[in-house]
């Protein structure tokens, strides 16, 4: 696996104080765990789990659950707060739908979530990809939950939409993709995005039959309250029903700093702002992530 990550120096902005005790997880055991990683290793396929360091893993691993990742695992992106590798990937793998579905099965899962790496260099900025899997999780296990995570689809938005709606067949579906952080922040934080496109994104998501969207935010890196209830109240106008609102934590020191970890009460107060504006679904809390506890 090859790496392009460029490395950033921080050393004006140091790493907000000592990690408090509400975000610290716990490690991975148990036999739910370990058939989890077999299964996942078996069927050589790739989580977000692991590629981004996501901190419920051991806790979700144990459950029997764990979040695919389609494509790869490197991202023709380098998102200053990823720890997912950036460079050349490899062409997409026809077998990988078929090899998710095949693990959905031996786990057992009533509800899956598949996200991906960016792939500008595709025609269909992977959604092709996504469409293959949803078919294949279909037919293996009919009736399952379904829930993905997408990147932009920068330049094939209209088409990626169509390929991936014809997929489900106006079966239920929730489609995420997440806002990150507020527009400020952006240019820092997600180069190669835009905020604009990303919420235009949303509105067109929402707007799919059978269709829930879906987003999530970020929080620790430098955004003021005001900021953060603007973008709630732009999802929301947007069509958004579910919100994910979690605590940024570094990945490496390459990575962008934590400017603050915010405190449970203030995760509440969020989560009481989102429910007054109006979202169906609403997670929040230092170790919240988009998928987690997503079947729910």
């Amino acid at each position: 696996m090859s790496e392009n990550r460029p490395k950033f120096d921080h050393s004006a902005t140091p790493n907000a104080g000592r990690m408090p005790p509400w975000v610290r997880q716990a490690l991975a055991a148990g036999e739910g765990y370990a058939h989890t990683a077999r299964t996942l290793h078996q069927q050589q396929l790739t989580t977000v789990c692991e590629q981004a360091r996501c901190p419920n893993r051991g806790e979700c691993w144990g459950r029997g659950t764990a979040t695919f990742m389609l494509l790869g695992e490197i991202c023709t992106r380098a998102c200053a707060f990823c720890h997912v590798a950036t460079g050349r990937p490899l062409p997409p793998d026809p077998a990988e739908p078929q090899r998710i579905a095949t693990a959905a099965q031996q786990l057992g899962l009533d509800y899956v979530v598949l996200t991906s790496v960016n792939r500008d260099e595709l025609a269909d900025g992977g959604a092709g990809q996504f469409a293959a899997t949803l078919r294949a999780l279909n037919s293996a296990r009919p009736g399952i939950g379904l829930e993905i995570l997408t990147p932009d689809f920068h330049g094939s938005e209209a088409a990626a939409l169509a390929t991936i709606a014809a997929s489900v067949a106006g079966r239920p579906l929730i489609w995420g993709h997440n806002i990150e952080t507020v527009p400020r922040l952006y240019r820092l934080a997600r180069r190669g995005s835009d905020y604009q496109r990303s919420l235009a994104l949303l509105r067109q998501i929402s707007q799919l039959p059978g269709v829930e969207a879906k987003s999530a935010l970020m929080l620790g890196l430098g955004e003021e309250e005001a900021e953060v209830v603007e973008v709630l109240e732009a999802l929301r106008a947007a069509g958004v029903q579910r919100i994910a609102l979690g605590q940024y934590l570094r990945p490496s020191r390459h990575h962008l700093p934590v400017r603050e970890y915010l405190p449970p009460e203030r995760f509440a107060a969020y989560e009481a702002t989102a429910q007054a504006l109006g979202f169906r679904w609403v997670k929040a809390g230092a170790l919240v992530r988009s998928s987690y506890h997503a079947e729910q």
